[in-house]
């Protein structure tokens, strides 16, 4: 079996997020304890109590995601096989760069938040919002973008086939809902977030983490992880750098991503941290492939069959 690891991004965080994990694992206590060290605030018992609005902060959900993936990782390092290669959507992009040894738990965790809150500010300078569409092909999608003209409208997440998130300005996006309500979509949501991510909306955002994370002195991963903005094998450390600043602008290709890595040969993945969103969309990305998610004690048993 060819084991690739994938990382969740914002949405998935939720109150009691590692709270049982760190329980009943020291490795998962003593990384949200050294997480609290790091941010200098109690980040752990704000994903254990809330409150909500709080936590859902993006300046807040950002680390708490982080955090509570890698100390999945840390509780199911011992217990499965070799990685070939891992891949996170969005944010998750960096908890698998800290899995590949890229660079360092502290210092993806101090980006991360600064990231968070550099997300939120453009969001406050320049209003804007998201949109899933469902039931409408990639190319339809990326047409009805092209045919707005009340505003900004772009490809935010390429999920799977099928599931397209639309990003820019709040007239923008409204006019995108409306044509592809017109083209046939299944469903059409707009989306609880504090800004357009993944669009041209986020270029103060990625200025001001290119400076943060040109601190940083990335390594070259340990195996490759796949980039949201290319969806292809990262191996170097400056290669991981400039993709994670070009991600906050870019559509996050997680669909060509899965089949980037099942044409590597991997045919077992493991989620790691709050949710299910990605086991889930590998219902349709990895057919076939068995897809397990490991976040809380409940869900050793899927530690097990990967062993």
């Amino acid at each position: 079996m060819t084991l690739a690891l994938l990382f969740p991004g914002q949405g998935s965080q939720y109150i009691g997020m590692g709270r049982e994990l760190a329980v009943a694992e020291p490795a998962a206590t003593r990384l949200l304890a050294k997480a609290d060290e790091v941010l200098g605030f109690p980040l752990s018992s704000l994903m254990a109590e809330g409150p909500e609005d709080v936590l859902t902060a993006t300046n807040n959900a950002q680390p708490a995601i982080l955090v509570h993936s890698l100390a999945a990782l840390e509780v199911a390092r011992e217990r499965i096989g070799p990685v070939a290669l891992a891949a996170g959507h969005s944010l998750g992009e960096f908890a698998a760069h800290v899995a590949a040894e890229t660079m360092s738990f502290e210092e993806a965790l101090l980006a991360v938040r600064h990231r968070g809150e550099l997300m939120h500010r453009a969001g406050q300078e320049k209003a804007g919002t998201m949109a899933a569409i469902l039931g409408l092909d990639d190319s339809v999608v990326e047409k009805i973008c092209q045919d707005v003209d009340a505003g900004v409208c772009q490809i935010g997440n390429l999920n799977s086939k099928g599931q397209v998130v639309i990003s820019g300005d709040i007239s923008g996006v409204e006019e995108g809902m409306e044509l592809a309500k017109e083209a046939g979509a299944k469903k059409v949501v707009q989306l609880n977030v504090s800004g357009a991510f993944h669009s041209t909306l986020m270029e103060p955002a990625a200025s001001g983490l290119r400076e943060r994370l040109e601190e940083i002195d990335f390594v070259d991963p340990v195996f490759p992880v796949v980039s949201n903005v290319t969806a292809e094998l990262v191996t170097t450390g400056e290669v991981a750098k400039d993709l994670l600043v070009r991600q906050l602008t870019a559509p996050v290709r997680w669909s060509a991503s899965i089949s980037t890595m099942l044409a590597s040969g991997v045919d077992q993945f493991l989620e790691l941290g709050p949710g299910r969103v990605l086991k889930t969309l590998n219902r349709r990305n990895a057919q076939g492939c068995e897809t397990m998610a490991f976040g809380e004690p409940d869900d050793f048993a899927a530690l097990e069959t990967l062993e």
